[in-house]
């Protein structure tokens, strides 16, 4: 499923028309990334928990050239699913 079919799935789920199920779905998405970029984590009780995380600077080899380097210290953002999610992965609903 891509982002155009999630919010047809919305919009059709909720009565609301695909233009605003779009600007709904699109404001999650912006107010989700701000919070993590504020470096605050995201809990979606039943769905699951999105974490950022530090990585520490560490060596590695460009892989063209086999030549070391570091690879310079970073955030990223760690996703935990949720009980329910999965539940419903493992098909136990």
């Amino acid at each position: 499923m891509n982002k155009t079919e999630l919010i047809a799935a919305i919009a059709a789920d909720t009565n609301l028309t695909k233009a605003d199920a779009a600007r709904a779905f699109d404001s999650a998405l912006e107010n989700l990334a701000g919070t993590l970029a504020k470096g605050e984590g995201v809990q979606l009780v039943g769905f699951g928990n999105f974490t950022v995380s530090n990585r520490a600077e560490r060596s590695g080899r460009n892989p063209s050239t086999g030549e070391s380097m570091i690879i310079k210290a970073s955030k990223t953002v760690k996703f935990t699913a949720g009980k329910s999610l999965k539940d419903a992965v493992n098909g136990a609903v």
